[in-house]
């Protein structure tokens, strides 16, 4: 039981790093970024040639791919949704673009860096046993340190929107943009901010995790599945409802994967979200929609 429960608690913490950037990126323009999968996918083969290939610190490569999908993040934003939500009447004009990318995205990494699996040498070697402290579990050390940087990366990002002037603004405008832009808030520069943001924290999570699952071009899409998971159940646009979606799908994914078989967990996982939804769709933090 033990185990179990730290199984679902470190990649809960994992899954709610994934969601935060999709939450953001929602709150501030109501675009369900599609593409957030990719973006991951993106951060961990960057992390990959970086780290893997060229040998450089593993900071510097988790760095390099922010940096990289920060800017992926910021031109998609400026070039393609603010000009299709400004010229566009229809919201599914944006829906329609983000899946474009998220399937542009798809291709360009299969083209670019092919099927194969990759991986990266973990960040630490050796294991913790418990035994020695009475504790029924086993855990690399590799583990430890990758969930105690995402759990810096989480609280840093809470820090970040609640303290700092840009997290502020951005505040302002998930709550209410009329009233924000009245006060001075710039609507395009802050939802440039804030998508780059959102991609940089997807590049991020493939990075820390690319060094305990690895990485390859057709994961995208299912890591999009999940984070989309994550939000409807803790309500979307909410990013405390996000990290708690994020814990509750690794807890529930942690208990069904050890008394289930792999495929029913994620069927059952499925069919309770629904239900849920049809229960309260706004998911557990959220506002009514409407």
């Amino acid at each position: 039981m033990e185990q179990i429960l730290l199984n679902g608690l470190i990649t809960g913490s994992q899954y709610a790093l994934i969601a935060l950037g999709l939450t953001l990126i929602f709150s501030l323009m109501s675009i369900l970024n599609f593409a957030h999968g990719q973006m991951y996918v993106l951060g961990a083969f960057v992390t990959y040639y970086v780290y893997g290939k060229l040998g450089l610190p593993f900071i510097v490569a988790v760095i390099a791919s922010g940096l990289t999908l920060a800017l992926i993040g910021a031109i998609f934003e400026k070039y393609l949704f603010n000009t299709v939500l400004k010229r566009s009447v229809r919201e599914e004009s944006s829906m329609l673009l983000a899946a474009g990318t998220a399937f542009f995205l798809d291709a360009l990494i299969l083209i670019v860096f092919g099927e194969k699996q990759r991986s990266v040498p973990a960040l630490v070697d050796g294991v913790f046993w418990g035994e020695e402290f009475g504790l029924d579990i086993i855990i690399p050390y590799n583990r430890v340190v990758i969930e105690i940087i995402a759990v810096v990366m989480i609280v840093s990002f809470i820090l970040f929107m609640q303290y700092s002037k840009p997290g502020r603004a951005m505040r302002a405008l998930a709550q209410d943009k009329t009233a924000a832009q009245l006060m001075g808030v710039d609507l395009d520069r802050y939802s440039l901010i804030g998508f780059a943001l959102g991609a940089m924290l997807a590049g991020v999570a493939g990075s820390l995790l690319v060094t305990i699952t690895g990485v390859n071009s057709g994961i995208g899409g299912g890591i999009s599945i999940q984070a989309f998971t994550m939000i409807m159940i803790g309500g979307a646009g909410v990013i405390s409802g996000a990290i708690l979606g994020g814990f509750i799908l690794g807890l529930v994914e942690a208990f069904g994967l050890y008394y289930l078989p792999g495929d029913i967990t994620y069927l059952v996982i499925f069919v309770g979200l629904m239900i849920f939804l049809t229960l309260r769709p706004q998911g557990l933090m959220g506002k009514p929609w409407g």
